[in-house]
């Protein structure tokens, strides 16, 4: 009875390890919405790693989800347009990084607004939808704080028609 009893606690205490590791590095993300068209679609399921932003810091064309600003109840996707000290300007229906264009082809259209060129300050990012006349972004918003920031979009499981992994977009300016 004393070995079973042991067995028991055992499978229990390894249980609760693996779901407290699972909890704290990754996370079921559903996309609300049409601010990510075309890449993601209102109603898909995502895996977000959280562990990710442990050893580095997200980089331009990254998806990301973080806490909205707000809303700290309501988790937002967008992607990451300028990093720390970069300078982003939106006109002509280009964004401009450090004063050269950023080529996107996963936009659904050119953004139809301005924005002034500003510098990205220490510990913010600027991030906007990939629909760009239909997202409240940074553009709308202001800059993201990176405490903010949940993780990184890894993998979409649900449909399962659209299952993949999330395609980040690398840019070097």
């Amino acid at each position: 009875m004393r070995f079973k009893l042991r067995e028991i606690l055992v499978v229990v205490l390894l249980a609760a390890v693996i779901f407290l590791l699972l909890q704290s590095t990754l996370q079921s993300f559903k996309v609300e919405g049409f601010s990510m068209e075309p890449s993601f679609h209102h109603g898909q399921y995502l895996v977000v790693v959280k562990a990710v932003y442990w050893f580095g810091d997200p980089q331009r064309g990254e998806v990301i989800v973080f806490r909205s600003l707000e809303n700290p109840d309501r988790d937002l996707i967008k992607r990451v347009i300028a990093l720390p000290g970069e300078t982003v300007e939106i006109k002509e229906g280009k964004v401009y990084i450090d004063g050269a264009p950023l080529e996107e082809d996963y936009i659904l259209e050119e953004p139809q607004y301005t924005y002034p060129s500003r510098e990205v300050p220490p510990d913010l990012y600027f991030v906007l939808g990939d629909n760009r006349n239909s997202s409240s972004d940074s553009h709308v918003w202001g800059m993201l704080p990176g405490e903010y920031i949940i993780g990184k979009a890894w993998l979409c499981y649900w449909p399962l028609s659209e299952w993949q992994l999330i395609p980040n977009y690398s840019f070097e300016q």
